[in-house]
């Protein structure tokens, strides 16, 4: 359809028409821990069905640009976080969870190693892109924030007591569960940004104690958000996934 609609363009305006593709690092599979951040030269090497699904998306939009021209640009960012994420995500998972009392289920041991990119970092890299990307070029977004699931909650849970203490005066982190792992889930991911870095000069602005601090705040400040958006589909879903 993307295809079409700039077939049918006008030729005035086919010059500032643009098809971004957002996608994910987890295309490029998993990382040893002695290896280099993922950069765009990285061979794709997907190991879930759910990354093999983006990496063929990622490699349509190459095909489109390659065959018929259509003018691409194809980002791969970390794992984003911040206000109005959805709670199946971890992140909003803990807190959600923390708050009522749950158990904070953690994955197999809780040491995988995830690069974390405040959404709004990834929104101001995007602009960037959209203004000054080459045409079929491929940029990786991350936010150089690299760290384990474990210590995340970790993180997660030590704002939480200081800007929600618990009447028991004990720590949310008590609350962790470690719960069967995922098939397929990959040990280690890391995005190099240095390409953006270089070319526009963007880098994130947020790090991962600033960017955590803003996003418990938020979903404190916003309770009624997400006590809506919180349906029976959604415990169905956690259940599912947690047991």
């Amino acid at each position: 359809m993307a295809r079409y609609y700039w077939d049918d363009l006008p030729e005035s305006m086919r010059e500032s028409f643009l098809f971004l593709h957002v996608s994910t690092d987890e295309v490029y599979g998993s990382l040893a821990d002695n290896e280099l951040p993922f950069k765009e030269s990285n061979k794709y090497f997907p190991n879930s069905p759910y990354a093999a699904s983006k990496a063929s998306s990622d490699h349509f939009v190459r095909a489109f640009n390659v065959t018929y021209g259509l003018p691409t640009i194809i980002t791969n960012c970390s794992n984003n976080y911040g206000p109005y994420q959805f709670p199946e995500k971890l992140i909003p998972l803990i807190i959600n969870n923390a708050l009522n009392g749950n158990k904070l289920p953690i994955y197999g041991d809780g040491l995988q190693v995830r690069d974390w990119l405040y959404v709004g970092d990834h929104v101001d890299a995007i602009s960037i892109i959209l203004k000054k990307g080459k045409t079929g070029d491929v940029y990786n977004i991350g936010g150089s924030n690299e760290i384990t699931n474990i210590d995340l909650v970790n993180m997660v849970c030590n704002v939480l007591d200081a800007l929600k203490p618990l009447s028991n005066s004990k720590s949310y982190f008590e609350q962790v569960k470690f719960v069967s792992d995922r098939p397929g889930h990959d040990r280690r991911y890391a995005i190099d940004a240095s390409k953006i870095k270089d070319d526009f000069g963007w880098q994130p602005g947020e790090t991962i104690e600033t960017g955590i601090n803003k996003t418990v705040k938020w979903y404190l400040d916003n309770a009624a958000w997400l006590d809506e958006i919180i349906s029976g589909d959604y415990k169905a879903w956690v259940k599912s996934q947690y047991n």
